[in-house]
């Protein structure tokens, strides 16, 4: 019964009860009241930024922070505890089991995710949260079907991403306004485990998704000084990793260390996300027109550009440069696939160590050894901080460089098909971290997929056998892959196979494609939740 905190959803649960104090209420009311305009006029700038690059204007390193880039004397925070190495760092949802193996893995932390692997059910947020509190306290122990899952003696650093700046939390309402995900999901994690977190010799770490301004990172930096005074921690306690996974974000790496420089633990390469946002951010540009996704590696010109400049910039200022994530996971049933496989693994890993990053992500347990072993033979300190690579020159044409060798392809088009269809049918249902043709997906290769097909329908692109994609070609590859999903996803209901498929064939015919297929799909969460149709808009 806090006041002017509303909970919409009509399914009570051990879980809401346990989280949902009225002490986390009122700190999740006190940083909405205090943040939410900021953040409004924020994404009220993205789409004005849209609007520029839609009129011709280019991206260009910031004037007005150029004293900032220049300045060499700035340094980040020092690493905080468990954070001075983090040579392999698995991600995953926040299900009970996957935390127990994720901290069980070898790998030197563990991100537990709200964001991309998650579907955000409020059954899922909340008993993600009574999860990493149980982990934090070890008392996360369980049994289930004769099987025992028991957190080990040494387990991985926990670090946390909450969900993006875009995605509101329509299920919990301040003053009649749905709260910001992001906010919903720090604070709950913040309020009950920061002193915790602390009085076992770690800290409340995150990760930081989806930025695409270093105000937005200034913003976040806000929400860490007044939550630490909220609770009584010490100032520059949190520590932050920002995901570099937009392309406006690629022009502002140093502002946003700057922003955060005393909460600050590094720069990611997320990289699917950053193509998709390359994808989106230049979708009136006929130039950007990508070829099939396998063929848009980390090799090819705006990616190794991007990585690159991350590697130096973050070395220059003392923090973690993290490399990209590996998706494949093992192959049960076929040693040879299964080889080929884990070799693209090891000579992933390989680029990242020799070029500079300090570490790495995985998404399956068993990928732990081979990351780990080429970056122990690579790397023999605790990081490549000193790695400074002055010899890195990025300039911003090299960020944008469209140029990708490859075809679009009649199978890359149906793939593409089929991982849209497939992963946000699972993810209606529930899982937001699901399994196609042995490579770990979440909601940043399915937006890869949407804006692609959406990019070859508007531009008329010819696949390499001369077919013009059309939307009737992808209405009738749609029609033929739509029986097909429930072999890849067996749990999706044909109802949410269905309504994908009216989603992907109405996203082809748009002028643009809609920023995020979370955002779209979010209502159908919320109602299935139990939240009124005032709170919410239809995807479709």
């Amino acid at each position: 019964m806090v006041a002017g905190v509303q909970i919409l959803s009509k399914s009570a649960s051990q879980a809401q009860v346990e989280v949902l104090t009225d002490g986390a209420l009122e700190f999740v009311a006190a940083l909405h009241r205090t943040f939410e305009p900021t953040r409004q006029t924020l994404l009220a700038a993205r789409e004005e930024a849209q609007r520029r690059l839609d009129s011709g204007v280019s991206l260009q390193f910031p004037e007005e922070t150029a004293v900032i880039r220049a300045d060499p004397t700035w340094l980040c925070a020092p690493p905080a505890p468990g954070l001075e190495d983090r040579r392999v760092e698995i991600t995953g949802p926040t299900e009970r089991k996957m935390v127990v193996n994720a901290l069980n893995s070898g790998a030197k932390t563990f991100m537990a995710d709200f964001e991309d692997s998650n579907a955000p059910t409020f059954a899922n947020l909340l008993n993600g949260q009574i999860n990493l509190r149980d982990a934090i306290r070890r008392q996360i122990d369980f049994e289930i079907g004769g099987k025992k899952y028991k957190l080990s003696e040494n387990p991985a650093v926990l670090i946390v991403r909450p969900r993006g700046w875009h995605l509101d939390e329509p299920r919990v309402t301040v003053d009649n306004a749905p709260v910001s995900g992001s906010i919903f999901d720090f604070a709950l994690y913040f309020y009950h485990n920061a002193h915790e977190l602390v009085k076992r010799g770690s800290g409340p770490y995150f990760y930081l998704p989806k930025m695409e301004h270093y105000k937005e990172a200034r913003l976040w930096n806000d929400i860490f000084l007044f939550a630490q005074s909220y609770v009584g921690l010490p100032h520059n306690t949190v520590r932050a990793t920002v995901l570099i996974e937009t392309l406006p974000a690629a022009f502002q790496m140093e502002e946003i260390l700057f922003e955060l420089r005393n909460h600050s633990s590094g720069l990611n390469c997320g990289r699917w996300d950053y193509i998709f946002s390359f994808i989106k951010r230049r979708r009136a540009d006929r130039s950007a027109v990508l070829p099939d996704r396998k063929d848009v590696t980390m090799t090819v010109g705006f990616m190794d550009a991007y990585v690159r400049l991350l590697i130096k910039t973050c070395h220059r200022r003392k923090v973690a440069a993290m490399g990209g994530m590996a998706a494949q996971i093992p192959i049960k049933g076929d040693p040879k696939a299964n080889d080929i496989a884990m070799a693209k693994v090891r000579a992933d890993k390989l680029r990242e160590v020799t070029y500079g990053h300090d570490g790495t992500w995985i998404a399956h347990p068993l990928i732990n050894e081979i990351a780990r072993s080429v970056f122990d033979q690579h790397m023999l300190g605790p990081n490549q901080y000193h790695v400074l690579r002055e010899e890195f020159q990025v300039v911003a044409s090299d960020l944008v460089n469209p140029n990708v060798p490859g075809k679009v392809t009649a199978t890359g088009v149906r793939e593409n098909t089929a991982t849209v269809l497939a992963y946000c049918a699972a993810w209606l249902g529930g899982n937001g971290c699901v399994p196609l043709n042995f490579l770990m997906e979440d909601a940043a290769t399915a937006e890869i997929a949407r804006v692609q097909i959406w990019q070859w329908v508007h531009y008329a692109t010819r696949t390499d056998t001369g077919e013009v994609i059309t939307v009737e070609y992808v209405d009738k590859l749609t029609d033929e892959v739509t029986p097909e999903i429930k072999k890849l996803v067996p749990a999706a209901k044909e109802e949410h196979i269905k309504l994908v498929a009216q989603y992907l064939k109405k996203q082809i015919r748009r002028e643009w494609p809609s920023e995020f297929l979370t955002s779209d799909f979010m209502p159908y969460l919320a109602a299935a939740d139990g939240v009124g149709a005032k709170w919410h808009k239809s995807a479709l």
